[in-house]
């Protein structure tokens, strides 16, 4: 079954600020990054988010005690317009006591199967990751 659309709107507030609203969710927008995370901040936070997301519901869902994780993000952007990404890098530290080919594979599952945000970029983004287990 498919997913219903998605659906968002941005309303200007000055300068490089915007509102941004989908759903119930608000959040402000700001390419100076004062106010709020700049557009390419925020696809930092989504890709590493729903990447983290995923390995945590894949570990869980294989019974592993997961106690915490973190995400770490490196991107490297073009140096000319529009500055995209060229390089993403992300780090994955669990907490839990699972062996390491596990997180790969959940790793591996989310970026080339269920995380939506990097598979809706560019696919000649280089993309690599790491992980470490800490018990």
């Amino acid at each position: 079954m498919a997913k219903p659309p998605l659906a968002a709107a941005l309303s200007w507030t000055g300068d490089l600020k915007f509102s941004a609203t989908s759903g119930e969710q608000t959040m402000m927008l700001d390419g100076d990054s004062a106010a709020g995370p700049s557009p390419m901040q925020t696809l930092a936070f989504s890709i590493a988010g729903c990447m983290a997301m995923d390995v945590v519901a894949i570990l869980r869902k294989a019974r592993h005690d997961v106690r915490g994780l973190e995400v770490s993000f490196r991107g490297l952007r073009a140096e000319s317009p529009p500055h995209r990404f060229t390089e993403v890098a992300l780090t994955f530290t669990v907490h839990a006591d699972v062996p390491g080919d596990a997180v790969k594979r959940a790793i591996a599952l989310s970026h080339e199967k269920y995380c939506s945000v990097s598979n809706s970029l560019r696919g000649d983004i280089t993309f690599t990751t790491e992980y470490e287990v800490k018990l």
